[in-house]
């Protein structure tokens, strides 16, 4: 059994059979299509919500994900250089002290393999943001990141108002755009990418982002 984040109310276990039948539930995803092979591997894996303590092994995991993903749309120079400390200050400042306004989701295999951070009440048309879900490189197609959309949809639910859910993904990035439309997210806006930090020169060009959006309704236990 596995043991999975409760935002409000005290950590629970699901098996197997249970987590499968949730994520059916609160997530439009073909379940019967992931293969047998990746749901076991959930099997070894633990989530947790963060705390203070994993501020470096996330900003190490999301330093990463951007040198892999967003190069093109990010310089050379910010991906190369200084990203790993902008992620560890920014870590470092989010998980200083507990917040219920945000949720941060860790999926561990003996080390940090996936985390999803999400802001509630974000914007008053779409929701809550899902402002970040990365999964290590290596440890794609294992359901990791399944799981975590599906405990970030739990976690709304949870919310005293619920609300529907959205994020932001780079243009470029492709194989995360395949993944959120798998998931029942749609494309609903085009807009410029902002800087890391708000600093120009982090960026190449004009890269773009898309809005991906889940009603709230979608998220409702069927």
């Amino acid at each position: 059994m596995n043991e999975v984040a409760k935002t409000n109310r005290s950590w629970t276990r699901l098996d197997e059979s249970d987590s499968r039948s949730f994520m059916a539930r609160v997530m439009p995803i073909n379940i019967g299509a992931m293969r047998e092979a990746s749901m076991a591997t959930l099997e070894q894996l633990h989530f947790r919500l963060a705390g203070a303590a994993d501020a470096e092994a996330i900003a190490n995991l999301h330093a990463d994900s951007w040198r892999r993903h967003y190069r093109g749309a990010y310089s050379d120079a910010f991906l190369d250089g200084d990203v790993f400390a902008d992620r560890l200050a920014f870590w470092t400042d989010r998980l200083r002290e507990p917040d219920r306004r945000r949720c941060t989701i860790l999926a561990e295999d003996g080390s940090l393999v996936g985390f999803a951070n999400t802001v509630f009440d974000d914007d008053p048309r779409w929701g809550a943001l899902l402002d970040n879900l990365h999964v290590a490189d290596g440890h794609h197609r294992r359901g990791i990141g399944s799981r975590l959309l599906a405990l970030t949809a739990e976690a709304i639910l949870e919310r005293p108002h619920r609300t529907g859910l959205y994020l932001w993904a780079l243009e470029q990035n492709v194989d995360a755009q395949a993944f959120y439309r798998a998931h029942g997210g749609r494309c609903v806006e085009r807009a410029p990418a902002a800087p890391p930090g708000g600093i120009a020169s982090r960026l190449t060009g004009s890269p773009t982002k898309l809005r991906y959006v889940w009603a709230a309704e979608l998220l409702e236990p069927r």
